[in-house]
């Protein structure tokens, strides 16, 4: 069966977890036929964003790099999200069994994909890379992507509210314990010569 899930989603969240509720989505069809183009805005607007005005990181001048540059970590931003969605997926899955949720491997598929829909929507603040306009732009939409995980995954996992509050909770930690990870792997990468030169 096919996943209900579609950019629709984002002005009709209830609808779709209601509908994923009675769904058994293909988690590769979620992936390659919805979830791979969200994963795709935010590298490509940081990418255009980045070559037209360059990343405004707090100091006078932006910082601008190549296209080569560019591409390569919109590449490297694309697969961590890639590798972000599948493993959040299957964490959540993994949980499942704990809550006494649905243990369907592509209906947790849909529903991160339906949670991070606001977010990759939002994304289109990387095309004025300014750090603060960006943050000012993603926090709110964070909450709210927060708001769809805690309201929909009950529902499309035909669980408790109670239950659903308590997974919930579990997946954001997960999500800030890998968040705070990747900010120390990048630290310590560009800390040791990998990555754009700073140097004034």
């Amino acid at each position: 069966m096919t996943s209900p899930i579609s950019f629709r989603s984002l002005l009709s969240p209830t609808a779709t977890f209601k509908a994923l509720a009675e769904a058994t989505p293909n988690p590769m069809r979620v992936l390659f036929s919805y979830a791979i183009w969200l994963l795709l805005l935010p590298p490509a607007f940081a990418w255009l964003g980045a070559y037209a005005f360059g990343w405004r990181l707090g100091a006078e001048n932006p910082l601008l790099l190549s296209p080569a540059t560019l591409t390569l970590i919109s590449i490297g931003y694309f697969a961590l999200l890639v590798f972000g969605f599948v493993t959040t997926a299957i964490i959540s899955r993994w949980m499942a069994s704990t809550y006494g949720a649905s243990d369907s491997l592509g209906l947790h598929f849909a529903l991160i994909a339906v949670v991070g829909t606001p977010l990759a929507v939002a994304s289109v603040a990387h095309l004025f890379p300014h750090v603060f306009f960006n943050v000012l732009v993603l926090i709110p939409t964070m909450i709210w992507s927060m708001y769809l995980l805690y309201k929909g995954l009950p529902i499309a996992l035909r669980i408790p509210p109670e239950r659903g509050m308590l997974m919930a909770s579990s997946l954001v930690g997960w999500l800030l314990v890998a968040a705070v990870s990747l900010l120390g792997i990048t630290v310590a990468l560009w800390a040791s010569g990998i990555g754009p030169s700073l140097g004034v």
